[in-house]
């Protein structure tokens, strides 16, 4: 099915914060990085955003029609924009997530992905891993690897995605595979946009809060950061995963609060959460390179910052993608799964061995 040697592979992601579908090429043997491709993303409209929230903690028993179709079709959209690609990695839309009970919900069905862009589709990335025992998240810790070793790093770095949720994942290059005992540690580190853009949306009709101007109008309340700190999942072990709204009540903490007040706790709830992740690894990183849109809310990443010993920069420093990072993580994992190489490890998901997860669906 798929040719030995170096492949073009599609990627996508369709993340937390809900904003629309990535699409990004790369070159790869599934090891190592030969190069990059073009990339593409489609937002969104306020209608299919409203369809994916209204089924946000659901499952495939109850009926989640609506929201696959959506998912399908911007994906189906988006990616026959591409030509000349191999096989193509679908990750769909995570609408539940729940490792505790060894259930998540990627939503979305590759077979039908497959048959639209005549390409053989990598999907259902998480649900083994899960099954299993592990977290099933984050999944793109294996890239970081092959990333670290691209832009030539020879010390520990760490790689933090500012997503819906945020997630990290420490790296020592130096490691022989990202399976290898000591090469990867990785863990989400709490909320980040996502109840930050819920709380704009409800209160201004505004998707997020742009350059974090808002945010740094406001003054986060402390008594509420010492509660959002107390939640059990600060005191847990990595690795360790969330579900979009396993901080639910944390946006109801802030109703009381003028707008800016509500939007600078909830950030700086983001920016504490990475703080204490920073704290769990192995070493400390020699930089933190950030991906994902909250690299662009300049109050998070003054607060990161500020506060770190590290080095703090956007992905851009080192010549990649921060918009793209998670969509050519599952290009990459796509093409390992064809080939059989593990996809996670007990330090990303803290499955008991590593594993490779994903289903393949191919064209008639």
């Amino acid at each position: 099915m798929l040719k030995t040697g170096v492949v073009t592979a599609l990627g996508t992601m369709s993340g937390t914060s809900l904003d629309g579908v990535d699409a990004a090429v790369v070159r790869t043997d599934g090891v190592d990085i030969f190069g990059f491709g073009p990339t593409a993303y489609r937002p969104y409209t306020r209608a299919e955003r409203d369809t994916l929230r209204r089924h946000l903690g659901l499952w495939p028993t109850d009926d989640v029609s609506a929201a696959a179709l959506v998912v399908e079709d911007a994906h189906i959209a988006v990616m026959a924009g591409f030509a000349d690609v191999n096989m193509a990695g679908f990750h769909g839309q995570t609408l539940a997530h729940d490792p505790a009970g060894r259930r998540t919900h990627q939503c979305g069905d590759g077979a039908r992905v497959a048959q639209a862009l005549g390409c053989p589709v990598v999907w259902d990335f998480r649900s083994d891993d899960v099954g299993q025992g592990g977290q099933g998240a984050p999944l793109a810790p294996f890239y970081h690897f092959a990333l670290a070793r691209w832009i030539g790093a020879d010390a520990p770095v760490a790689f933090l995605n500012l997503g819906g949720v945020g997630n990290i994942t420490w790296v020592d290059p130096r490691g022989t595979v990202p399976e290898a005992a000591g090469a990867l540690l990785a863990f989400d580190t709490g909320p980040a946009n996502a109840p930050i853009n819920d709380v704009m949306l409800a209160r201004l009709g505004c998707e997020f809060d742009e350059d974090g101007a808002l945010a740094a109008r406001g003054i986060a309340d402390q008594d509420i950061l010492a509660d959002f700190l107390a939640h059990p999942y600060f005191i847990r072990s990595a690795p360790k995963s969330l579900d979009r709204d396993d901080f639910a009540d944390f946006k109801g903490m802030v109703a009381g609060l003028r707008d800016a007040d509500a939007i600078a706790t909830l950030t700086q709830a983001a920016i504490t959460g990475v703080i204490k992740a920073v704290a769990l690894c192995p070493s400390e990183p020699t930089v933190l390179l950030v991906a994902g849109g909250g690299r662009k809310n300049r109050t998070i990443m003054a607060g990161l910052a500020a506060t770190l010993p590290c080095d703090v920069k956007p992905v851009e420093a080192v010549g990649l993608d921060g918009d793209m990072l998670e969509a050519q993580a599952f290009a990459y994992l796509a093409v390992r799964v064809a080939r059989g190489l593990p996809t996670s490890a007990p330090t990303t998901t803290g499955i008991c061995a590593p594993i490779c997860g994903g289903r393949i669906s191919v064209t008639d």
